[in-house]
């Protein structure tokens, strides 16, 4: 449903079909426009990477942040954890096939930053 904005006679504007839920876009940013996020999905695009290497990565991101973020991107299903040693402890992360999905966007939004100088 378009939102549309109307003008009424005196000059006052009216909005019509209002969004009473957060729209698509809104919905995206949520899963991938936190901090650091899109730079967490990018580096594992390839193939698992470790924890520690990812904080190398990323680079300007505390393992505190990283962390926290991988934590959010697995509870919404972007990202798979994989333990690969008990003693010590070691794990790989990992995009699941819906994490994957962010990939196209992220590169238009790399394209279009890249060619603005952003």
């Amino acid at each position: 449903m378009k939102t549309v904005l109307k003008t009424e006679s005196k000059g006052i504007k009216k909005v019509l079909n209002t969004c009473t839920e957060p729209c698509s876009i809104e919905k995206g940013m949520r899963l991938i426009g936190g901090k650091w996020k899109g730079s967490i999905i990018y580096h594992l695009k390839d193939e698992p990477v470790r924890f520690n290497d990812l904080t190398r990565m990323i680079g300007g991101a505390s393992k505190k942040m990283v962390d926290q973020r991988l934590k959010e991107l697995e509870s919404e299903g972007m990202v798979l954890r994989k333990v690969i040693s008990d003693r010590p402890v070691a794990v790989t992360y990992e995009l699941t096939d819906f994490g994957k999905t962010a990939l196209s966007i992220l590169d238009k939004l790399r394209i279009w930053s890249e060619s603005h100088q952003i």
